[in-house]
């Protein structure tokens, strides 16, 4: 069981009614993010009491359905409350994203007596941390940790890593199979007996998402917190689509915020002796350069505005072929933006020079954040699975990684 003593319980968070409400609160907390982004990176300073006013302003419940109480938000809303966050500071800007993406599953999947249990606590503030992939696992979608039926629920055995939130969540939500091989995800509460999140995480960049171990040792489980996974890609449901669509929205949130970083160390830079001008606001190959970023931002901002608007078109009728498309549309912003992010946030050092690369400036947490991110899910295979629809209409495969 592990404790944390920044962790308050779910109270009454408010309630967010509409599209507009969201983005304005999400405006406001980002510009609150942003002035101590810095800090919190390189003294890794995790995010409890920023998690807890994002889940407290209502963010985190935007997207329960309306007939449960929630704001029921727009994909396209959703995507931009993310960017937002996350161009602020990539790390807070990922943490919610299993959120969200448990909240689809248990919308597809979930009983009606598990919808309105859960839900009611995400609108009461609480937050679902996540406990999906393996570390020893030959490869991402392989799973050794499974559950039993014991009494009125189950016994969960098994060891999770890459567990974004899992330090700032109310509950965990953890992928396990039976068996039979059929697969479940289960909202466990974090001071559940044998429940162990270890703060473990040690990458260069997103260093302040929590993802690291979880532990379950015989963790017990009521019944009716474990509901089915299995039928979320067997069926054609927006579950893919959805995960992929909000971490296109964290590289694109932190392309535009390096580019506008850009914008500003320019001003500051010295032009190169060839250039002959007094400013690097006037230097030709800096402005072909910054030329190129400003495009590709906008072009991944673009595509991802396309998919989102496509996803809320068929939500209200999904079927194979126009979850295949969904699957392409985000398969286009997540490859687009992986490299605009990367190339945004590379050329954010290049042209501020060599006084940009001083600590003190922070301006490689654009890149590290980027480049760790980015790792999520490989883009050369979503070239592929593209390029293979495009020309043999060859529908791309239904899971969370694409």
């Amino acid at each position: 069981m592990s404790s944390y003593p920044h962790i308050y319980q779910p109270d009454t968070a408010h309630i967010i009614r509409s599209d507009e409400e969201a983005l304005r609160v999400a405006n406001q907390l980002s510009q609150q993010l942003k002035q101590h982004a810095t800090q919190r990176d390189q003294e890794r300073i995790l995010p409890f009491q920023d998690i807890e006013a994002l889940s407290q302003s209502g963010l985190w419940a935007i997207s329960v359905p309306k007939q449960y109480g929630g704001a029921e938000v727009s994909a396209e809303t959703l995507t931009q409350v993310i960017a937002l966050l996350s161009g602020a500071d990539g790390s807070i800007g990922q943490i919610p994203q299993n959120h969200f993406y448990a909240l689809e599953v248990l919308r597809n999947t979930g009983t009606e007596q598990q919808k309105k249990r859960l839900y009611q606590e995400v609108l009461h503030g609480a937050r679902f941390g996540n406990a999906l992939a393996e570390f020893k696992s030959k490869n991402a979608t392989q799973k050794h940790s499974y559950l039993t039926p014991h009494g009125e629920g189950y016994l969960i055995q098994g060891e999770k890593f890459y567990c974004t939130g899992s330090l700032f969540a109310h509950r965990i939500s953890t992928l396990v199979k039976d068996q039979q091989g059929h697969e479940y995800l289960a909202f466990i509460k974090k001071d559940t007996q044998g429940l162990q999140i270890i703060d473990d995480w040690q990458a260069f960049g997103q260093r302040l998402t929590g993802s690291g171990t979880v532990k379950l040792d015989q963790v017990y489980v009521d019944a009716e917190d474990v509901v089915a996974f299995s039928d979320v890609f067997l069926k054609p449901t927006l579950v893919g689509p959805y995960a992929q669509l909000l971490h296109a929205a964290i590289d694109v949130g932190i392309a535009r915020a390096a580019f506008e970083e850009t914008l500003q160390q320019i001003k500051h830079a010295r032009p190169w002796i060839d250039a002959n001008v007094t400013s690097a606001t006037q230097d030709p190959l800096t402005l072909y350069e910054l030329g190129h970023v400003a495009v590709d931002v906008k072009a991944s901002e673009l595509l991802l505005k396309e998919a989102a608007k496509y996803i809320d078109a068929i939500k209200p009728q999904p079927n194979a072929e126009n979850i295949a498309q969904a699957s392409i549309h985000v398969a286009r912003v997540r490859a687009h933006s992986t490299e605009t992010a990367l190339k945004a946030s590379s050329k954010l050092i290049e042209l501020a020079g060599s006084r940009g690369c001083q600590r003190s400036k922070g301006l490689d947490v654009y890149w590290r954040n980027a480049r760790v991110h980015t790792l999520h899910d490989a883009a050369r295979w979503k070239y592929y699975f593209i390029g293979n629809y495009v020309l043999n209409h060859v529908l791309p495969p239904r899971r969370g990684t694409l």
